[in-house]
């Protein structure tokens, strides 16, 4: 047996970001490893420029998710202020010191962005390598006490519920899964997420222990190599779509 940092995620609104290409500005429907890796970053209150602890949590940990309702499609609609492509300007260090040009110099752009409204999802992380940079009982408790405040993708995207982390022991991630209660389904059953629980879906990094067999295989962009440079290396994700959906 092994084990597993089980935790819920829902919100009115959450925000997995995908590639972004051009003005639109899609949401993934689960949690990407990106998303949970700055989740817990967060926790610990590690900063995005401290590159060595950052890395050494992503090295260290992996995850999957069970998602019980990927929520429906929002749309919000954006315009942006940004100065002219000016070659010869400095590097700007923040928005404030961007936009301290002339106002008349200012331009605009448009952008559509998307959410995902009253989804629910699990996520479980489970230790990489022989020495994790943390225990799972130490994360456990940075969840339920954050350095920062946690958001589900987006600052615009509070929690609603805490996200009550436990650690589990079992034999497969699909088991550690189905020993995690959770209190939204058994105290708010008249919520329209609940319809629909029965077809849940998992994803899930590589390994030998996930008790379940892919309905199919998908690469995805989100292994952070860089949080202050924002670059990201490719990985393979695992999908069980169960029974009936």
């Amino acid at each position: 047996m092994r084990g597993y940092l089980i935790f819920q995620l829902y919100g009115p609104l959450a925000a997995w970001g995908e590639q972004a290409v051009g003005e639109a500005r899609h949401s993934a429907t689960r949690p990407s490893r990106s998303a949970l890796l700055g989740l817990m970053a967060a926790a610990l209150g590690l900063r995005r420029d401290d590159e060595a602890g950052q890395c050494h949590l992503a090295e260290s940990l992996k995850f999957g998710v069970k998602t019980l309702a990927m929520g429906s499609v929002v749309k919000d609609y954006h315009t942006t202020q940004v100065p002219p492509q000016d070659k010869k300007a400095k590097h700007w260090h923040t928005r404030r010191d961007e936009l301290r040009v002339e106002k008349t110099r200012l331009g605009t752009i448009l952008s559509s962005r998307e959410y995902r409204q009253d989804g629910l999802w699990l996520a479980a992380a489970w230790s990489d390598g022989e020495k994790p940079a943390y225990t799972l009982d130490d994360l456990a408790g940075h969840l339920a006490r954050p350095a920062f405040t946690l958001y589900l993708g987006r600052k615009s995207c509070p929690l609603a519920l805490p996200l009550s982390p436990r650690v589990v022991r079992a034999e497969t991630l699909k088991d550690a899964f189905a020993e995690y209660p959770v209190p939204l389904l058994a105290e708010k059953k008249e919520l329209k997420l609940v319809r629909g629980a029965e077809l849940a879906s998992y994803a899930w990094e590589s390994c030998d222990h996930s008790g379940m067999r892919e309905t199919l295989r998908a690469p995805c962009y989100d292994d952070p190599l860089s949080r202050t440079r924002w670059q990201f290396a490719s990985r393979e994700e695992h999908v069980f779509l169960g029974e009936g959906a």
